[in-house]
């Protein structure tokens, strides 16, 4: 910041008066003697002093400011940096991908907006775009994210999209329609089930049903419930968009092409929130081609034995070439005894002298018996 000689502090007009003699910016002031500015028209002893201490306090605060502004922690110059290098890399990967086409097998990041042909958004790729869509759920929010993608893969998009995205440019932005056939499939009666109430207690912990909600029978297949109706409870297992034409706007907006990085999106795709990825330590042996995955503490308690198959089946399927056995390692500490209140050689002690007691107290019974 530039200071004015009209920024020191009850200066006023006075500051033209100051400039016509020779004092004209805050340095000169605040070095001036009071004999120098006494010769000036309007100024007395007091206020002399008083313009002197308030310009070399008004330079004071500029330096605190500029220390302030300069005095960043390593660690904050150390983030600044990445950032900035990660923002150059993401410039030169861009340069080098913009108008190629996507080829079969690549791994890339799609970002996706889906609507219905009524307009209601289903699918989103950020939580702003959530926020806007009046969909954002604070549970759910690692959905809203950029779709990742094995081109030419099934199991990752609907094969209308699918086909979509192997005609098209890195950094293309195209709007499509995917009718049910390449999208969900037509609705299939046969998939809608109608139960008895007291029945679908017994299969939903004694709960009652709920219009809207969710259910999964034993064998693992999802339904909806959504009728309940002369004591029966009609569920439906059809997808919630089969039968439906979708819209949607697509863009590729990345290539995966760096070992780690594929590994932590296959990871976020089973469904490990991001923030937690890095608590996954993870160990790739380049010889055997084996990769270890050390399960985090606040993970060890929970059910994941289909998250853990899920992703060796996703690692050992899509990365066959690098990657043969996936282990995951848990490690369970042990915890520390408390130590007894007395050792077991001060309790033997302990007894030791009890006896002793014990005897002599029968010695001197018997010696004031004998004494009677």
């Amino acid at each position: 910041m530039n200071l004015k000689l009209e920024d020191v502090k009850g200066l006023g007009k006075k500051a033209e008066n100051l400039k016509e003699a020779g004092i004209d910016s805050v340095e000169k002031l605040a070095s001036a003697n009071i004999d120098d500015l006494l010769k000036i028209k309007g100024i007395g002893k007091a206020s002399a002093q008083k313009y002197i201490d308030n310009a070399k306090i008004l330079l004071e605060e500029q330096s605190d400011e500029t220390e302030s502004e300069v005095k960043e922690s390593p660690e904050d110059i150390d983030e600044e940096k990445k950032i900035q290098e990660e923002l150059k890399k993401l410039e030169e990967k861009k340069k080098l991908l913009e108008g190629k086409k996507v080829e079969e097998g690549d791994f890339i990041l799609v970002k996706i907006t889906g609507k219905t042909q009524k307009g209601r958004i289903f699918q989103v790729s950020s939580v702003e775009d959530a926020k806007k869509a009046g969909i954002y759920d604070e549970k759910k929010e690692h959905i809203y994210t950029p779709e990742f993608v094995i081109v030419g893969k099934p199991g990752f998009l609907n094969e209308g999209l699918m086909d979509t995205i192997e005609k098209m440019n890195y950094f293309e932005k195209k709007s499509v329609r995917i009718p049910p056939s390449k999208g969900f499939g037509k609705r299939d009666p046969a998939k809608i089930e109608r139960i008895g109430i007291a029945k679908f207690r017994k299969l939903n912990d004694g709960k009652n049903p709920e219009l809207g909600q969710d259910f999964v029978k034993k064998d693992g297949q999802r339904g909806t419930v959504t009728n309940i109706l002369q004591g029966r409870v009609i569920i439906d297992y059809n997808h919630p968009l089969a039968g439906q034409n979708l819209d949607y706007n697509i863009e590729v907006i990345d290539k995966i092409e760096d070992f780690n990085d594929k590994i932590e999106y296959f990871m976020i795709n089973k469904g490990i929130p991001k923030a937690n990825i890095a608590d996954f330590k993870a160990n790739y042996n380049k010889k055997d081609k084996s990769i270890e995955f050390i399960i985090p503490k606040q993970f060890l308690f929970q059910n994941l034995i289909m998250l853990k198959f899920g992703l060796a089946m996703d690692l050992q399927t899509n990365m066959g070439e690098e990657i043969n056995d996936v282990k995951f390692i848990e490690i369970y500490e042990k915890m520390p005894i408390p130590a007894p209140a007395t050792t077991p050689s001060e309790s033997v002690m302990k007894k030791v002298e009890e006896y002793n007691k014990q005897q002599e107290s029968e010695q001197e019974e018997e010696q004031s018996k004998k004494t009677e």
